[in-house]
């Protein structure tokens, strides 16, 4: 005959739930930096030297998300500036801005979230609701919501 259990019944046994918030919307930004396409470059890596960011969302009037700039943008068009002996008192944000930007859903999990981030290498993710800029989430952002959630059931 075989051990059924070394253990006595389990009565009243309470779950762990989580009932703490997972989902991406729960940890973004709200309030943040954001450029306009006619804004200058150096006007822009004012307000990241500034702030201590590495980048923003770039909106249009309506807070429509039109591109991303980034340090390594402006990086990018000092190297360029200095190449061609050209100043960069006349190049906007429009001319260097990443265009093409991938974003998240804020009803995302953040394990999701941090899987997107692994697989992109991005560091940063805006957030739209009805085509309109809400949030940001950061890998910063992934790690503080990780923290909150330490000791539970991550189902």
């Amino acid at each position: 005959m075989g051990i059924k259990s070394f253990l006595a019944a389990r009565k009243n046994q309470k779950k762990m739930t989580t009932d703490i918030p997972i989902k991406v919307s729960d940890y973004m930004s709200t309030k943040l930096i954001t450029f306009k396409s006619e804004d200058k470059i150096e006007t822009v890596i004012d307000i990241l030297i500034k702030y201590r960011i590495s980048g923003g969302p770039v909106v249009n009037s309506k807070n429509e998300l039109i591109g991303v700039i980034s340090e390594g943008d402006c990086i990018k068009q000092i190297s360029e500036s200095r190449y061609h002996n050209l100043p960069m008192i006349n190049n906007t944000v429009e001319k260097c801005m990443v265009k093409n930007v991938e974003t998240i859903d804020g009803n995302m999990n953040i394990f999701d979230a941090a899987n997107k981030f692994l697989e992109s290498k991005r560091r940063r993710f805006p957030i739209l609701q009805d085509g309109k800029l809400v949030g940001q989430i950061s890998q910063k952002d992934i790690l503080k919501a990780a923290l909150a959630l330490k000791g539970q059931d991550w189902k």
